[in-house]
């Protein structure tokens, strides 16, 4: 389900007296039962914005405008992705309106979290962060669909939960006990905001094969990591937590992976002679075999002696490049990944 609210009927957005006035954004948000936020979010990442405005006004959204953020809506509620929804609905309006009035939402990605200052950045953390601690189930993930629409699944880990996640760590550790709640309500609500965007990918080609190690049950980067492959159209497996070892080689042998990610948040869980097993499995027909890609991934497997071919990637962005790399769609960013611990 997506955290967007059903749009109002049609005509709810249409914009009373005069057309070319419009409305400001505060109002179109109230009529559409959306934040205003995720229309800024929407207008930076996807292109969907007001198609007319002018030098030192606020913006303000014609009927037509009001129109094509309905589509959006619409879509969205039905459980389509944000960048898709928006590429549908500009496609309707360009089939009813093909006047070069308006280009085409932007398919790179828009704002990075770069462009905010540290302050900002710290203070979105900080605002999740005492949702959390409030236990407000619906801002903080109306904060997270923000982030994720607006930058994209890794840069929005990167950037925003991955520091969020450390900050209720370290308020775990100064409180105690008292604290798991809260830890356990915003771990919940990261877990349910990527798997919401981790959709499925039909295997038309390579597949990786995602999974943690025995004894670990710490499983959020397993998630993001699905929803990146997602956003890529790389076609993924998840295992999930603690998987066995016999239960992991079964997977592989039924898929033939082109690349293996294995899951390790502590050294106690790091699991040496599995890591030296996977690239010892080959795939494919006689004269064509092949060995899976093996990624090592989480701070557990620092230190520990591991294959010389498996790659341990130093962030999100650098482990779904090698797996795009493998799979065709991509090259590694330089300096993005080691091959030894």
């Amino acid at each position: 389900m997506n955290t967007v609210h059903e749009p109002q009927p049609s005509g709810a957005g249409t914009v009373p007296g005069d057309e070319q006035a419009g409305l400001p954004t505060g109002e179109v948000a109230r009529r559409l039962g959306v934040s205003p936020v995720t229309l800024r979010s929407w207008e930076r990442r996807y292109g969907i914005g007001p198609a007319h405005r002018e030098q030192g006004r606020h913006r303000r959204w014609s009927a037509a405008d009001i129109a094509l953020l309905e589509a959006m809506c619409e879509l969205t509620s039905q459980g389509l992705p944000p960048a898709e929804a928006a590429r549908v609905a500009a496609d309707r309006r360009a089939c009813q309106d093909p006047s070069p009035a308006r280009g085409e939402p932007p398919t790179g990605g828009g704002a990075k979290p770069s462009d905010l200052a540290g302050d900002e950045t710290r203070l979105l953390v900080r605002g999740l962060v005492r949702a959390a601690d409030r236990l407000d189930a619906p801002t903080l993930q109306e904060s997270l669909a923000d982030a994720v629409d607006l930058w994209g699944v890794e840069d929005a880990w990167e950037a925003v939960i991955a520091p969020t996640l450390r900050a209720a760590g370290r308020r775990w550790a100064t409180v105690g006990e008292p604290y798991v709640e809260v830890e356990h309500f915003l771990s919940w609500h990261i877990a349910a905001e990527l798997r919401r965007r981790a959709y499925p990918v039909a295997r038309q080609g390579p597949v990786a094969l995602l999974a943690a190690v025995p004894a670990e049950d710490h499983t959020l980067p397993l998630d993001a990591l699905a929803a990146a492959l997602t956003g890529r159209g790389i076609a993924f497996r998840m295992l999930g937590a603690s998987v066995p070892p016999p239960a992991l080689v079964h997977a592989m042998r039924r898929l033939g992976p082109a690349a293996v990610v294995l899951w390790s948040q502590t050294s106690a869980t790091a699991m040496p002679g599995l890591a030296a097993a996977v690239p010892n499995r080959m795939f494919g027909v006689a004269g064509a075999r092949r060995r899976p890609l093996l990624l090592l991934a989480g701070p557990g497997w620092r230190g520990v002696k591991v294959p010389d071919c498996a790659v341990l990637p130093q962030s999100l962005r650098a482990a779904v490049d090698c797996i795009g790399a493998r799979a065709g769609l991509g090259v590694p960013s330089n300096g993005a990944v080691t091959t030894k611990a």
